[in-house]
């Protein structure tokens, strides 16, 4: 008769025979599709990983994408700013925060996963799937700054910036040639960057009736900036507009 196991290893043993994985040929057909073969397909296997799909008994840390995801969100800001820069030489910081934040933001990222179909990879929990999981906004966004990350870790910056340069090809050459209303892009900038909304308060009003002179001041949760102007959203614009151009905290 064999002896017992001590407990720590059959609990391994139990989070090993219940750790979710997708068949060979699946993970064959996400690299592919991503363009990257993985040394060690595990690691691209997790990044597909959610939360969800981890039982009771597992290691959710370990075992799930949250930690890629930490670290893919990191470099995936890194390439869309070098790239910024690159292609757009003429604008201030204040122009490229908020373009930034449109193609780093959850929904850019949702994008670039069902624009090359890898949603479908994604391993959820059963409750996760029947409620629409593989189509929601967060659950999408996620797994791409995981697999983001997963490609990072085995093949650099270089590897990375070619993945992004293909998943976000549409949303390059969609990026609007104008530039938005300053209140707009204020607003972008802050949901980017899981900030309240601004909030705009009249602090004076001068001048006669004709010819009124209104001071705004915007407030957010970095800071703040006062503009005026002939109207009360002449004033909130170039309050934004100047908020925008402080957003690094150095004013």
């Amino acid at each position: 008769m064999k002896p017992a196991r001590p407990k720590r290893t059959r609990q391994r043993a139990a989070v090993k025979a219940v750790k979710p994985s997708l068949p060979p040929e699946a993970l064959k057909e996400a690299q592919e599709i991503i363009g990257f073969k993985f040394k060690d397909a595990a690691i691209l296997e997790r990044a597909l990983t959610h939360p969800s799909a981890i039982p009771p008994s597992g290691d959710t840390v370990k075992l799930s994408n949250q930690r890629l995801e930490f670290l893919g969100d990191r470099v995936l800001n890194l390439i869309i700013a070098e790239r910024l820069i690159e292609r757009r030489q003429s604008d201030s910081e204040g122009d490229l925060a908020p373009r930034l934040n449109r193609l780093v933001k959850k929904g850019a990222c949702a994008e670039a996963m069902r624009f090359l179909g890898l949603q479908r990879f994604i391993l959820l929990s059963e409750s996760e799937v029947a409620a629409g999981g593989h189509d929601r906004e967060s659950t999408l966004g996620d797994a791409c700054e995981a697999v983001i990350a997963a490609i990072y870790q085995e093949g650099g910056l270089a590897a990375a910036r070619k993945f992004i340069e293909r998943a976000w090809a549409p949303q390059f050459e969609n990026v609007p040639a104008e530039t938005k209303d300053p209140k707009t892009l204020l607003q972008e900038w802050a949901q980017g960057q899981g900030h309240p909304l601004p909030d705009y308060v009249v602090t004076g009003r001068s001048g006669p009736d004709h010819a009124p002179q209104y001071e705004v001041e915007v407030r957010l949760a970095v800071g703040k900036a006062t503009a005026t102007g002939p109207s009360k959203r002449e004033a909130e614009r170039h309050a934004a507009a100047l908020m925008l151009r402080t957003l690094t905290g150095t004013e």
